[in-house]
């Protein structure tokens, strides 16, 4: 198809340049020997189709329609000029001028036909390339996606073992001693505190795999933040842990939904809390950075270990024994619908520091 455009394309290109050449010669022919002034415009029409020459066919194009140009010329011009010295080297330095005209434009042409012809191929391979790259990063995708579904799966299906372990050894005893007025009822507490159990794996499993979209309304971050202080300090309080609140004076309000924001503070500073059963400090700053507020949340805990940090965000991934292993994927979900993003900012032995951000909307700066 390309070759039949091009052959096309070629052919228009001959029929131009013999209508201007045809063109030309009937114009010089009805044109009265005494207007020199009329002959020598027509003269400068060659040049169109030495152009056209060169532009279709190259050099070569430009060469042969410039020679054939410069013939007619020589001949035209001898029978209206004077057969002197002056006007014979006129004639053929305006030949050598066609000529070169065709020559030069004809190489720039060429040049400029490879170069486009590269950049088409370049185009071509850039687009296989990143055909090939949407594939592979479906693939990766679907990929990873498959793995998070085989974790979440394994580790939903390890905690809800527990507890129904739990029950069923309940109800095994409670079946070989049925009379054990004092066993039963203990048995029996057993059993509806596993049910719990369960009822609030499933309820958390469901919050983190169909998340409620954010009410969005315009709330200030410090209220916020001062209110899970208030919750956390009860418990924190029996671990010797002191915290401190560093809100800074210049944050516009935010457009957000203060109970999700409020889950996520509880998460990271709970979190921060386990850690440090011997005691320690949890320290909470609030700046505002690039149209963004910037909420860390640090303590002076053990840190996390090296080899968990790449899970800490893998639902069901957790390293103490009543955690669920939501808490985390939770508050990132929750963070990133909120348009913002949670990442751990520092962890060793001097503590640990997750920082996360939100957008500050123009509509909830005024």
């Amino acid at each position: 198809m390309l070759l039949a455009l091009k052959n096309h394309s070629r052919f228009w290109a001959i029929v131009v340049i013999v209508a201007v050449l045809v063109a030309i010669e009937l114009g010089l022919r009805l044109t009265p020997p005494d207007t020199e002034h009329w002959h020598y415009a027509l003269h400068r029409f060659y040049y169109l189709a030495i152009i056209t020459g060169a532009l279709s066919f190259g050099w070569t194009g430009g060469l042969l329609t410039a020679v054939i140009s410069g013939a007619l010329y020589v001949m035209h011009a001898s029978d209206i000029d004077s057969p002197d010295a002056r006007n014979v080297l006129d004639r053929y330095l305006e030949t050598l001028v066609f000529c070169l005209v065709g020559f030069v434009a004809g190489v720039l042409s060429n040049s400029e036909r490879k170069h486009r012809l590269k950049a088409e191929r370049a185009t071509e391979e850039l687009q296989h390339v990143y055909r090939e790259l949407q594939d592979n990063v479906e693939h990766l995708k679907r990929a990873a996606r498959m793995s998070a579904l085989g974790h979440m799966s394994a580790g939903l299906a390890h905690e809800i073992r527990n507890p129904l372990a739990g029950i069923d050894g309940a109800a095994a005893v409670l079946r070989e001693e049925p009379h054990n007025q004092s066993r039963r009822i203990e048995f029996l507490d057993i059993i509806q505190k596993e049910a719990r159990r369960l009822d609030r794996l499933v309820a958390n499993f469901l919050e983190f795999a169909r998340p409620r979209p954010p009410e969005m309304q315009a709330m200030h971050i410090g209220p916020l933040v001062q209110s899970v202080v208030d919750v956390v300090k009860q418990t924190a309080a029996r671990h010797h842990i002191d915290f401190t609140v560093d809100i800074a004076d210049n944050l516009p309000p935010l457009r957000c939904d203060a109970e999700q924001i409020k889950q996520v503070l509880l998460n990271l500073m709970l979190n921060s809390t386990q850690a440090m059963p011997e005691g320690g400090s949890i320290a909470i700053f609030a700046r505002l950075q690039n149209a963004e507020v910037t909420v860390r949340v640090c303590d002076t805990g053990p840190g996390i270990p090296q080899s968990d940090i790449d899970f800490i965000y893998d639902p069901f991934f957790t390293t103490k024994e009543t955690g669920s292993g939501l808490g985390l994927p939770t508050a990132y979900q929750i963070v990133e619908q909120h348009g913002g993003e949670l990442k751990l900012e520092k962890s060793g032995p001097t503590g640990t520091c997750f920082v996360f951000t939100l957008p500050v909307h123009k509509t909830a700066r005024s």
